[in-house]
């Protein structure tokens, strides 16, 4: 029996969502008020957003960026505005340097936290 936690189990051993060509592709996008499928945000009760308004923008970022699919980081997840808003989004270090990464593979600037 193993006494310790395996570095391959829990929430670090998840891949993080990246769709390869975020920064160029022209999807349809989330707008007004939005409710989050389960399978990204699965407590009760159902809450609603508001993508124009900042705070909530930011939270469904912060959820879909750990929890959601590429084709959810493309539906809720406007490039320009998670890039602008990239300081003020709280995010586990995993998440964050997988992005990170990301960014400067592509060589886009982002503040660093």
């Amino acid at each position: 029996m193993v006494s310790s936690r395996s570095s391959k189990v829990g929430p670090t051993s998840r891949p993080v969502a990246i769709p390869i060509d975020f920064d160029v592709a022209n999807d349809a996008k989330a707008s007004g008020v939005v409710v989050l499928p389960n399978r990204i945000r699965w407590s009760e009760p159902d809450l609603t957003f508001d993508l124009d308004a900042t705070v909530d923008r930011l939270r469904v970022y912060e959820i879909v960026l750990v929890e959601g699919t590429e084709s959810d980081v493309r539906f809720f997840v406007k490039f320009d505005e998670l890039v602008l808003a990239w300081e003020e989004i709280s995010l586990p270090a995993y998440v964050r340097k997988a992005w990170q990464d990301w960014f400067k593979q592509r060589h886009i600037v982002v503040p660093t936290c």
